[in-house]
């Protein structure tokens, strides 16, 4: 499958916004180092709340770079690492991959998917209107949820611009 890296990012912080920065490093079985998710159990707020001792299976937050283009023409701009995403990738149609599908980041890191991103109301934040641009339904009514995928760290590596 071709595709680009087209910007990685982490915060420290539980904020919803993540600094882009040149490189990250992935850190098999607990996320992006540096990164406020990173861990072996849940570090998502609400999963804490409910179940501080659960298996962490939003280690990594990948987006595509075409939903920010989607949502440009719809008078959002959004940048790379705003929604919260670890990974902005381009060429690949991640919301069409099932979960387990294995991806490798660069020429040592593998992520495994574990599922489609729930946005969350925090997208208004950044601009109102945003969480409703994340959904859609399908012709027979189904949600459809564009706001990335979430994966688990399986092998780990460097991650950067442009690496794939």
């Amino acid at each position: 499958m071709a595709g680009t890296v087209q910007a990685v990012s982490r915060s420290a912080a539980h904020s919803m916004t993540k600094g882009n920065r040149p490189v990250i490093r992935l850190v098999e079985g607990s996320g992006v180092e540096g990164d406020a998710h990173a861990g072996a159990t849940v570090k998502h707020r609400s999963r804490v709340a409910r179940d501080p001792e659960q298996p962490n299976l939003r280690q990594v937050h990948l987006i595509h770079a075409e939903l920010h283009e989607e949502l440009r023409t719809r008078g959002l701009v959004v940048a790379a690492g705003q929604m919260g995403e670890n990974i902005t990738t381009q060429g690949v149609d991640l919301l069409a991959l099932p979960a387990r599908t294995r991806l490798r980041l660069g020429t040592e890191a593998v992520v495994e998917i574990t599922g489609l991103r729930n946005p969350c109301a925090q997208l208004n934040g950044i601009q109102p209107g945003l969480m409703a641009a994340v959904l859609d339904r399908d012709e027979v009514g189904n949600l459809i949820r564009k706001a990335g995928v979430m994966a688990v760290v399986i092998a780990g590596g460097q991650c950067g611009r442009a690496m794939w």
